[in-house]
This record gives C-alpha cells, sequence and structure tokens, in this order.
C-alpha cells in the first residue's frame, strides 16, 4: 500500500530524497558534494511523483546545500555525484572557497546573534548606595527582583534590611542595595 500524500516542508521532503537516492542524499552525517544542476535531474526522476512540488522540492535543495554538514563537505579532493552516487566531476577550488566562506558567514550569524544579545538588553538600572536614615514606612521604592525593578512599598525598615510590599501584595525582605529610589 502506496501513500502518495504530498509532502509538506523542507524537512520531509529531505527524508524523502535520503530514502529515494540514498547514495546521494543522506539524512544525517556529513553530506556529499551534489552535481551541478541535480535540480533538473531530480525534476525529471520525480515528475510523475505526486508526493513532491517543483517549489517545494527547490527550496528543500536550497535548505540541503546551505546547511552547515553539506558545506563542512566541501572539501579539496572531494568529487561531487549524481542521484546514483556516481562521481561527476571534481570540487573546483572556488565552490570549496564559496563554502568555506558561507559556513563562516552562517556561524557567525548564529554565534554573533547570541554575543549581541546581553549587549541589545536595556542596561540593568544600578542601585545606589542607600543610607538607612532616608527611608521611611509607606515610601515608593524599586526592588531589584532578578533582573527588573518591581514597584514596592516600604514597610518596615531595620538595622540589617528592608521590608517591602511589592504590588501583588507579596510581601518581601531586601538588601539596602537591592532598593532603588
Amino acid at each position: 500500500m502506496e501513500n502518495s500524500e504530498k509532502l509538506k516542508n523542507s524537512k520531509e521532503v529531505i527524508a524523502y530524497l535520503a530514502e529515494r537516492f540514498p547514495q546521494c542524499f543522506v539524512a544525517a552525517g556529513e553530506a556529499k558534494p551534489l552535481k551541478i544542476g541535480i535540480f533538473q535531474d531530480l525534476a525529471e526522476r520525480l515528475a510523475e511523483d505526486p508526493k513532491v512540488s517543483k517549489t517545494l522540492l527547490r527550496t528543500a535543495l536550497r535548505q540541503y546545500t546551505s546547511s552547515w554538514r553539506y558545506l563542512h563537505g566541501l572539501k579539496a579532493g572531494m568529487s561531487r555525484i549524481d542521484l546514483d552516487g556516481n562521481p561527476c566531476g571534481e570540487l573546483t577550488q572556488e565552490h570549496i572557497d564559496h563554502a568555506k566562506g558561507a559556513l563562516k558567514e552562517s556561524k557567525e550569524k548564529v554565534f554573533g546573534a547570541r554575543k549581541d544579545k546581553p549587549a541589545a538588553r536595556k542596561p540593568r538600572p544600578k542601585a545606589r548606595k542607600i543610607d538607612p536614615a532616608n527611608l521611611s514606612v509607606e515610601q515608593s521604592v524599586k526592588v531589584l527582583l532578578g533582573k527588573s525593578p518591581v514597584p514596592a512599598t516600604i514597610k518596615e525598615v531595620t538595622r540589617d534590611d528592608v521590608q517591602v510590599e511589592l504590588k501583588t501584595g507579596m510581601s518581601v525582605r531586601v538588601k539596602f542595595e537591592h532598593l532603588i529610589l
């Protein structure tokens, strides 16, 4: 019993290609360099296949060939392969250099974005040194809880800390350095 339901996304198409053409496409591990113009070969071979549209096939192929594992597999001395796994030309240095550049750029986007995130956040408000003598019961303050200042009202001032009531009604005892006036 054959299931001819259309594939819905690139991931499904790539898995299907790995199943149909195991000598060419791999679902896991380092991918092999593909023949230039392999899309036309795929379009011809899958022309009668109701599962795959040309548009989704093109998108999936673009995703596959821009993946890190594919770009990592483009190395000197490697041969490009056709749908049946037959060699069809050596990789040129230009293509290897392009793959290295694309891989580096892609990784910089991912890892650079992670590095930039803390800098993109709003700076954390700094608590100033507070003299307990300047604090009074029912005074409105902000309390640093985690990374954000939270509005609160002072309920008690002691020698070592302050008891505040948050807007939620929760009562918290905090050190003076966690207060913002």
